[in-house]
């Protein structure tokens, strides 16, 4: 499986893209908080995945044939979805749905994709409905439109990072505090984080 998308319960996209994305999708793992926002836009997903007390009755009876039902306590619902997922050791796994609505949920579902990115060799995204959250472990070359807002989040400390192509060079920035690297700006279409090793977490506006 090349790429899989999981709809979790958080904000329905509405941006052109990330519901672009939904609309194309070859293959979705949906929350079963998500469901019915999903089948209301003609959409049905290829697997319901949770402990279904979010799902109604009627719709758990009709799509029980895709219902991938789990009681346990000790992960949340997109975990449950994104565990599925791997089972089709898809290349990519990109995530929808999962900010807005409760800020709990999203930051829990943010630091969950880091933590996703380790868990296997797919490459983790979660889309928002202003951006592209992106975990990496060192650095490289990454792609924006013009213009776009970048922000870095260095989860571990004592990370050194340099850039290349950023409005506000990273080189020296100590990274101590979410804030440090964020409201930067891609200069051209493309740019260049230099780093060896550590969690960070990018992300990208539309």
């Amino acid at each position: 499986m090349e790429e899989i998308i999981i709809l979790s319960d958080g904000e329905f996209p509405t941006h052109e893209i990330p519901f672009r994305k939904l609309q194309n999708a070859s293959m979705i793992v949906c929350c079963d908080g998500a469901a019915a926002k999903l089948l209301s836009c003609d959409i049905t997903p290829d697997f319901i995945v949770g402990d279904m007390d979010s799902l109604d009755l009627s719709l758990c009876e009709k799509y029980s044939n895709i219902i991938i039902k789990s009681d346990c306590q000790q992960t949340n619902d997109l975990t449950k979805a994104f565990n599925h997922s791997l089972t089709f050791n898809p290349s990519r796994i990109i995530i929808l749905g999962a900010t807005g609505i409760r800020e709990d949920h999203t930051l829990g579902n943010i630091s969950l994709i880091s933590d996703y990115s380790l868990m296997s060799n797919a490459k983790v995204e979660l889309w928002s409905n202003s951006g592209k959250f992106i975990p990496i472990n060192s650095g490289g070359i990454f792609y924006a439109t013009k213009g776009s807002q970048v922000s870095i989040f260095a989860l571990d400390c004592n990370i050194k990072i340099s850039s290349r192509g950023l409005k506000y060079p990273l080189d020296g920035v100590i990274f101590d505090n979410w804030w440090r690297g964020t409201l930067n700006e891609c200069v051209d279409e493309t740019f260049e984080l230099i780093f060896d090793k550590g969690r960070v977490l990018l992300f990208i506006t539309y």
